[in-house]
């Protein structure tokens, strides 16, 4: 290899360097939570972030078949309170079949969109309104129905309709079109 060459080659590592380093440092720059072994991105969209984690691959399942991938890729935003896989398998297995067959889509609809509220609330706002409601806060869900929010110790909670009671596990997961707060419990409208 002759100088020229070497220098060269010498140039294109330098560069190859450069852009490396500046994408590691703009993800440095992102607070990330882990989520079901897998990085969560504050610049991916709520749906990105959701593929990536092992714990959430039923409700990603349950979203598409659902058909709102492309709602909750929007602009939003949304605060997402989103089930694990545990959460779902405490549900009898020939319920949530039955959900995710094509003739129950809206139904399906119906039972996702009551863990969406419309705008981006953090678990602080979600304390504060707790607080400011007596121990108890009313929020309405996309899906038309109220959940309501409440503490014990530092836990927080949100009650369904049918009187279900989830706790959230991971608070703020920060996304491009909103938030989730990942539940241990499947709620139901």
């Amino acid at each position: 290899m002759n100088f020229t060459s070497k220098i060269a080659v010498a140039g294109m590592v330098a560069l190859s360097f450069a852009f490396s380093g500046n994408a590691a440092a703009q993800n440095m720059k992102e607070k990330t939570v882990m989520v079901g072994g897998a990085a969560m991105y504050p610049s991916k969209n709520i749906v990105e972030n959701a593929m990536n984690s092992k714990d959430h691959t039923t409700l990603v399942a349950a979203v598409k078949a659902a058909d709102l991938v492309e709602t909750l890729q929007g602009a939003g935003p949304f605060t997402v309170f989103a089930p694990t896989n545990a959460a779902f398998a405490k549900l009898p297995k020939s319920a949530v079949d039955n959900l995710l067959k094509p003739e129950n889509k809206s139904m399906l609809q119906g039972v996702l969109t009551y863990h969406v509220l419309p705008g981006k609330y953090s678990s602080k706002q979600v304390w504060e309104a707790v607080k400011t409601g007596g121990g108890k806060a009313e929020m309405k869900t996309v899906q038309g129905e109220a959940l309501t929010f409440w503490t014990k110790g530092k836990d927080l909670y949100v009650t369904d309709a049918k009187a279900n009671k989830a706790k959230v596990t991971i608070a703020d997961v920060n996304q491009s079109n909103g938030v989730i707060h990942v539940i241990d419990t499947v709620l139901m409208p």
